[in-house]
């Protein structure tokens, strides 16, 4: 497979958060563009989600329909490409592992990219809710690492967008009140979305990343809370009250009986307290992406502060779809 190639990709979670910016940054680069969906229902769909499907038809994506449990179909229409690329959301993680099978029996996957995108998950030691969340994240890598299919597993660490609309609220031009997690001091990376798809489809053509972990720190996106706070500050000229959680705290609430509440809460405490988006040396095997692409020019968190003030969002944005 060469460097840059066009390839024919297929996409699963394209109409999620992840996956639709994924599937465009696939068009835009000129892939043949492939999308697996669940059966189209048009009383059971949303109309945004009807929209997205008529737009990714206008931008010739193909459009295959299935459920994971069809396995004959799925291999089917994993004959037809060369690179898989996930984006399933929270509770489908282990839905991959039928993914896996379909592809090991249709033999012709160049490349798997499993559903990460996230946090290093062999390199952390989370709190249980997001403990639960990395193990299945772990068992998808074991199993491809098993399977022969080349892979690349990705750490994209926190997408920009949705921590931006976390920890400012954007979408509120009343409020003025941030919330800090711990002391607000900690390094994290905060990658927009629309780069995290761009870049992770050039690593899914690249030979140089077969069967390798990817980490995406992006060095204007090395960022703290209050640094992202204060440029917030002076973008839009109001102060904001800030209200600290302790480690403490943070804690009690990843122990919450509402489990996307305990995991949001758990995550939080991983990359704002305990820093495990910063806190290790790459190993000699590990890429560094914004190495392996210096001339890819990429939106900084400034940037990103910067879409949001002409275009906020009209509400939260959640990525557990």
């Amino acid at each position: 497979m060469m460097s840059g190639e066009k390839r024919k990709i297929m996409i699963f979670g394209a109409t999620g958060y992840l996956g639709t910016y994924m599937a465009k940054a696939s068009v835009s680069l000129g892939h043949p563009t492939y999308a697996f969906v669940r059966p189209i229902k048009s009383h059971d769909l949303q109309p945004s989600k009807l929209q997205l499907l008529k737009e990714f038809e206008s931008l010739g994506i193909t459009i295959f329909q299935g459920e994971l449990d069809e396995h004959d179909k799925l291999v089917d229409a994993l004959r037809q490409v060369d690179i898989v690329i996930v984006t399933l959301g929270m509770p489908s993680y282990l839905e991959q592992l039928k993914i896996i099978i379909a592809m090991k029996e249709a033999g012709n996957i160049k490349r798997f990219i499993p559903s990460e995108f996230g946090n290093e998950v062999d390199r952390i030691s989370p709190l249980p809710p997001f403990k639960a969340i990395c193990d299945k994240k772990k068992q998808v890598r074991r199993a491809a690492e098993k399977s022969g299919i080349p892979y690349t597993f990705i750490s994209a660490n926190s997408f920009g967008a949705y921590f931006v609309n976390i920890l400012l609220r954007p979408f509120d031009e009343k409020l003025h009140k941030a919330t800090i997690y711990g002391t607000g001091e900690t390094k994290f990376v905060c990658n927009y979305e629309k780069d995290v798809a761009e870049y992770t489809l050039k690593v899914a053509t690249d030979p140089r990343t077969e069967n390798c972990i990817v980490i995406y720190r992006l060095p204007r996106n090395i960022i703290t809370q209050l640094d992202l706070i204060s440029s917030w500050e002076k973008k839009t000229g109001r102060a904001m009250e800030k209200t600290f959680i302790s480690e403490e705290e943070i804690i009690k609430l990843s122990q919450s009986s509402s489990f996307q509440n305990a995991a949001v809460s758990s995550i939080a405490y991983s990359i704002f307290i305990k820093g495990e988006q910063m806190n290790y040396e790459l190993k000699q095997d590990d890429l560094d992406v914004g190495k392996l692409y210096p001339d890819h020019k990429y939106t900084s968190v400034d940037e990103l502060l910067d879409i949001f003030m002409v275009n906020p969002p009209k509400s939260g944005i959640s990525v557990y779809e």
